[in-house]
């Protein structure tokens, strides 16, 4: 993306200094995945076709990959303050549009005595809190939306499913406001994990363009990898990127509930890139953040060693210490 411009939704809108703070700049870092490239032109080639206007993402995968840098990035690309909610199970309606709360300044608050707290004739002023999902819906921002999934109470779905119509409202205790024009929503959510249900049908409904999130093809996690730890040793990063994905592979096959995904490959490759024993750290970096299931690691374990891998470990550690020992 040469033009920093081109995917600006509208460039000639005025932003408050906070709001300008609120854009995610890109760290030199982050490279532009396909998935960012076809959101980018899908929005804009869509933006101002009423209708067939795109302004609800879907974002679903496993942990790590990728889908909350994806979001940030699309702000970036599209010139939006951006913020984001994470569900929780317990989630209620004041979660989704905000609280009727009193409201009494801190000054006044330090010269009451105790009792005058409690006191039952002081008239107490109330006042409205909107919640960030509503700043973001009224404002016109770029607002993530992380697992709604988890979120027990059907009518906090109902309320989310009605905001995201491309001409929705939402009805607070003080006004109705109207989705803002430059409104983008995001949701991000995890697949078939634990404390998840399938997203609500009328939730998934209202997307009008969805991106299916795995790890990345091996050559762009070596990237990638080298980016974020400025480690360069291309042949230890590839048999790292190998024993990620087998990992992962394995996990999945076995219905075990951990992620080998991209944080864990940079973790790893930075703890080897100090020096750490390549061997040991996987379990510290890798492993254990899968399972600390003893039967389940013999598995992963197996499979490793079934597809060479450990013995490329092996030969990686005599490798290193061969450098270490040479630069001394």
């Amino acid at each position: 993306m040469k033009n920093q411009e081109e995917f600006k939704l509208s460039p000639t809108r005025q932003l408050t200094d906070i709001e300008k703070g609120l854009i995610w700049k890109k760290p030199l870092s982050h490279k532009v995945s396909d998935e960012e490239l076809r959101i980018c032109k899908e929005i804009k080639r869509n933006w101002h076709r009423g209708e067939m206007k795109i302004a609800n993402i879907l974002l679903e995968g496993d942990a790590g990959s990728g889908k909350t840098q994806l979001a940030k990035a699309l702000s970036a690309e599209f010139g939006l303050p951006y913020v984001k909610v994470t569900c929780f199970a317990d989630m209620d309606k004041s979660d989704v549009i905000g609280a009727i709360l009193p409201v009494i300044s801190s000054d006044r608050l330090e010269n009451m005595e105790p009792a005058e707290q409690n006191t039952k004739d002081e008239v107490v002023e109330y006042r409205f809190y909107p919640s960030e999902i509503v700043r973001a819906y009224q404002n016109g921002y770029l607002l993530e939306i992380q697992e709604p999934t988890v979120i027990r109470d059907a009518a906090v779905l109902m309320a989310l499913n009605s905001a995201l119509e491309l001409d929705g409202s939402i009805n607070l205790p003080t006004e109705i406001i109207r989705r803002h024009p430059d409104f983008i929503a995001v949701i991000t959510t995890n697949r078939s994990y634990a404390g998840t249900r399938p997203l609500n049908e009328a939730l998934r409904d209202r997307v009008q363009h969805t991106e299916k999130m795995d790890l990345p093809t091996k050559e762009i996690m070596i990237e990638r990898a080298m980016s974020k730890t400025g480690y360069r040793d291309e042949k230890v990063l590839d048999i790292l990127a190998d024993i990620i994905i087998i990992l992962d592979k394995t996990a999945r096959a076995n219905a075990i509930k951990g992620v080998a995904g991209m944080r864990s490959y940079f973790y790893w490759a930075d703890a080897v890139a100090e020096g750490a024993s390549a061997k040991e750290s996987l379990y510290h970096k890798v492993i254990y953040k899968i399972t600390t299931d003893s039967e389940e690691i013999k598995l992963l374990e197996e499979s490793l060693k079934n597809n060479g891998l450990l013995a490329s470990l092996d030969q990686i550690e005599i490798e290193l210490k061969k450098k270490e020992f040479l630069m001394k």
